[in-house]
């Protein structure tokens, strides 16, 4: 019997919360189906945000993609390839939606602190105090060539630099006074002299001289998310963040993952409820389990076409594999590259790739498994996919919601922009019958929707990086 205690003072909230991934450039959302929708056009991003405001989700969570990932030295044709910029597309989401927040993944190493604490204030402040910030770090110099100083950042160093950038831009984000700005036109000034702070910071990489232009919003400043799984970005998110964005849906994974960061989030003198968790994971509905198998394998086998399925392989191989049969077996002629690079995406870079054609030849072979079949199940998301009926799918997370493994789950549909229907307006009913997901938006801001505290104000003196 699972052992689902958490310990440490730590106690659940009996609540779940949704929020809509959208991911932009990936290989996992349908793009040939005649139902899949824009992936760059107005339209489909307001579709998908009102939808999940309906379904009172907390957070539209748009990703990052800084350079596309490319196939064989030319850019992947077979990924979606969209992400208009995040702070924009949100900016008008703002305009079309009243609760819901509004998540930018905007990465710390080709920023400014400055420029980019302004620019999240600006949307936290035009929305309400619905922004969010999903803090990422990138240290490859293929990355950072679309900047001019690419791999100038040691891997080694990229969480020190963006502790700095954070601790930075929060300085900044604190340093206006309460009620700094006028109360009244009688007033004799608009703002009260001294309201706001100039903050300094001396470090390695940037120096910051900065009096910050706009006041707080109304939930104080942005929501910080953050998404890094080694032991340094867990200790990062434990010092840093609200909310993780985890790789960790699967039950007694996601119990394990709460028990670490309750654990780091302690020892960085936080409360144990301090940091919210919400996993990625995709969710494949239907009235009955068996109609959800069926629709299973309708997306698996449109995520993962013969197309798909070579070029999944020729990212590993470093060479074409188009003479290859993609219902026969592995190729057995070996890769061309001893390890993979950054080009071609997180999910293949570092891979030893002689190595694993090796392990993966002999594990098809074993299973009697096609170039398709081995594919598909290497790419089928199995730790992070709910499948199943409406009632299924709902008695399932009423476990997650009474432990507190999860405090919720990111949802990365595989179809834009209808993709959050289903789920919308059959799994939340279902949720809510059950009394773990709400009934209505505690309130006008992202902090008071995912029950956190106001944050602790910073020291807005000079700050020194070490």
């Amino acid at each position: 019997m699972t052992d689902t205690s958490i310990g440490s003072g730590f106690v659940p909230s009996g609540q779940l919360q949704l929020g809509i991934f959208f991911q932009g450039v990936n290989s996992g959302t349908i793009w040939k189906s005649p139902q899949s929708g824009s992936q760059t056009d107005f339209e489909s991003f307001r579709r998908i945000a009102q939808t999940a405001e309906r379904g009172l989700f907390a957070a539209f969570f748009l990703g990052e993609g800084l350079r596309l990932r490319e196939h064989l030295g030319r850019p992947h044709a077979l990924d979606v390839a969209g992400r208009p910029d995040a702070q924009t597309m949100l900016a008008a989401l703002a305009s079309v939606t009243s609760h819901i927040g509004l998540v930018a993944t905007q990465n710390t190493t080709y920023n400014d602190p400055a420029d980019l604490a302004h620019r999240l204030s600006t949307l936290d402040l035009i929305s309400g105090g619905r922004a969010a910030w999903n803090v990422v770090t990138t240290d490859n110099a293929w990355t950072g060539a679309n900047f001019r100083r690419g791999g100038y950042l040691d891997h080694a160093d990229r969480y020190v630099h963006a502790e700095a950038f954070v601790e930075t831009a929060k300085r900044i984000w604190d340093s206006w006074e309460e009620g700094a700005v006028a109360a009244s036109p009688a007033a004799e000034s608009w703002s009260s002299p001294g309201s706001a702070r100039p903050v300094h910071h001396e470090g390695q990489h940037y120096s910051v001289d900065y009096r910050p232009k706009l006041p707080r919003s109304a939930q104080y400043r942005p929501v910080l998310f953050q998404a890094g799984d080694s032991p340094d970005g867990r200790d990062f998110a434990a010092r840093q963040a609200d909310v993780i964005f985890s790789a960790h849906p699967k039950f007694d994974d996601a119990l394990n993952f709460r028990r670490d960061i309750v654990e780091r989030t302690l020892k960085a003198g936080r409360g144990a409820n301090d940091v919210k968790i919400m996993p990625a994971s995709e969710f494949i509905l239907a009235p009955t389990p068996q109609e959800a198998r069926e629709k299973k394998e309708w997306v698996r086998n449109l995520q993962i076409g013969p197309q798909q399925a070579i070029a999944y392989l020729e990212q590993f191989w470093g060479r074409e594999l188009q003479e290859f049969d993609p219902d026969g077996p592995l190729p057995e002629i070996d890769p061309v590259v001893e390890e993979t690079s950054e080009t071609r995406g997180s999910g293949f870079h570092g891979a030893k790739a002689r190595h694993l054609a090796d392990q993966w030849r002999a594990e098809a072979k074993e299973k009697g498994l096609t170039i398709r079949q081995f594919v598909s199940a290497k790419t089928s998301r199995v730790d992070a996919t709910f499948t199943g009926s409406y009632t299924e799918v709902a008695d399932r997370l009423v476990d997650y919601a009474r432990t507190g493994a999860v405090d919720g789950f990111n949802i990365s549909p595989w179809l834009i922009p209808t993709g959050l229907d289903d789920i919308v307006n059959h799994l939340v009913p279902a949720l809510q019958e059950r009394g773990v997901y709400p009934t209505e938006y505690a309130g006008s801001t992202l902090r008071e929707n995912l029950g956190l505290a106001s944050p602790v104000r910073q020291d807005a003196g000079v700050a020194q990086e070490v």
